[in-house]
């Protein structure tokens, strides 16, 4: 089915500044709430302290921000040239409770990153060995 063509040029139109602000469906629902949130908020509290649990979780969800983990930097030997010794280590370190696994498993992440851009630099150095261009 095609389209009808508009009325007016592109870049144009009939109203320039647009749709006043509030004068949508959401902003009047909004408005109509905003007058009941008083007696809304009362009874959610009622249900809440006569241990209605949906209730509770929602003042908590809405009102307590959820915990985050903070993890300490941790300071552990990390001994040996190649990286797979330092991935030993790592995990050496997971293994012996002074480096936590979600930690551990971040810095070995980290570690493997680290191998795929030494292997990238190197492919990239016997490229331009190969085509006799200076890296």
């Amino acid at each position: 089915m095609a389209r009808s063509k508009t009325t007016w040029q592109p870049g144009s139109s009939p109203n320039p500044q647009g749709r006043p602000s509030g004068t949508g469906k959401v902003a009047q629902l909004r408005a109509q709430l905003e007058q009941h949130l008083p007696d809304i908020f009362s009874t959610l509290m009622t249900k809440a302290k006569d241990g209605d649990t949906t209730a509770i979780k929602l003042i908590l969800d809405r009102v307590v921000p959820p915990l985050k983990a903070h993890t300490l930097p941790v300071a552990f030997p990390v001994s040996g040239d190649s990286l797979s010794a330092q991935g030993a280590a790592i995990i050496a370190a997971m293994g012996s409770g002074h480096l936590a696994p979600d930690q551990g498993a971040a810095v070995l992440a980290a570690l493997a990153s680290q191998a795929k851009l030494i292997e990238l630099d190197e492919l990239e150095q016997r490229v331009a060995a190969l085509e006799g261009k200076p890296v």
